[in-house]
């Protein structure tokens, strides 16, 4: 089977990994939030995913930079989401601060993508 490029990207791979981990937490969260933060999260996290794909399939270097940075766009928005989920305590710190490693990294991937499109 034919593997594209932005498969073989070991960010697009941190951050599918990342996608399934926010999809595992979710699933403890009240069902009150079946239609609030739960969709919200998972979207803003699937975007991360979806930017990097794109932004690889780019052919201009403009385009490209263009999707890394919404990328860390919503990855920043993904962090800020699960900052609110802790602060209401549907994740824990431990949880909360294990998934900021994960975002860590992948936010240090991207600004290093992004700045290759220079």
């Amino acid at each position: 089977m034919y593997t594209f490029g932005f498969e073989k990207l070991e960010v697009w791979i941190k951050s599918r990994f990342l996608t399934k981990k926010i999809y595992v937490i979710t699933r403890d969260f009240p069902e009150t939030e079946k239609f609030g933060i739960i969709p919200q999260l998972r979207r803003t996290m699937i975007s991360v995913c979806s930017n990097i794909a794109e932004g690889a399939s780019r052919f201009s270097k403009k385009d490209q930079k263009h999707f890394y940075n919404m990328a860390f766009s919503s990855l920043m928005e993904t962090l800020n989401q699960l900052i609110l989920s802790n602060d209401l305590e549907y994740i824990s710190n431990d949880d909360l601060a294990l998934i900021r490693k994960d975002i860590h990294v992948i936010s240090l991937m991207l600004n290093n993508l992004s700045k290759s499109t220079d």
